[in-house]
């Protein structure tokens, strides 16, 4: 008898599972009229196509209000169709523009290089500067800088030296040339030894004496 009552239990357990598959059918267990309404309200409530826009945030804007979704800086309008938002042409940025500002739709510059970089230096618009002795320079406008090279004249000497903070060298003896190698003199007639009388050319003074021998001490000595 015991055998029996144990066989009827596993059988008990066993049964549900094997049925409830093909017995249990969600046709057959509708809904109460409450669930469906609380199931169609949230679909309702979730679906804001021709009610409304929704931003990144999940915010809810109804339709005609101005509204900026997600990090853009440029408004949008909310219609039936979703937004709309304004695509502005921006103005360029100035191509020395040091500060850009992105709170507005379009990004607006504002601080403007004024000032010339030159050789890891700063200068001033209209500044100007001698980086060199021989370099006068001024800062432009345009941010550039416009240097002039001293055009030295060709020294009327041949021993010419340079002084310090000046560009161009100067003859510190006045004109001269070369009589051999010997510096004589412009503007006189030298004797350079026994029998030969030098002077500088006029102007040329890179060129060699014009030199004239005369008769020499030496023989008349003799």
């Amino acid at each position: 008898m015991a055998l029996h009552i144990h066989e009827a239990w596993i059988l008990l357990f066993v049964l549900p599972a094997l049925v409830a598959p093909a017995a249990i059918n969600h046709e057959d267990y509708p809904a109460d009229e409450g669930d469906q309404t609380s199931s169609n309200d949230n679909l309702i409530f979730d679906d804001y196509r021709g009610k409304g826009c929704v931003d990144d945030s999940g915010f809810v804007y109804k339709l005609g209000e101005r509204f900026f979704p997600g990090h853009s800086n440029c408004p949008c309008v909310c219609t039936e169709d979703g937004p709309v938002c304004d695509q502005p042409e921006c103005p360029k940025i100035h191509p020395k523009c040091t500060k850009v500002e992105h709170n507005g739709c379009c990004p607006e510059c504002k601080e403007v290089k004024n000032f010339c970089e030159y050789h890891g230096k700063n200068y001033k618009i209209l500044e100007e500067f001698k980086p060199s002795p021989c370099e006068w320079c001024r800062c432009e406008p345009s941010n550039e800088v416009h240097c002039v090279v001293a055009d030295c004249a060709v020294p009327e000497c041949v021993n010419p030296v340079y002084e310090p903070e000046q560009c161009c060298p100067v003859c510190k003896n006045g004109p001269n040339c070369f009589a051999g190698t010997t510096i004589i003199p412009a503007g006189i007639e030298v004797k350079v030894d026994d029998c030969n009388i030098c002077h500088c050319h006029n102007g040329d003074w890179w060129k060699p004496a014009q030199c004239s021998k005369r008769e020499c001490q030496g023989k008349q000595a003799l």
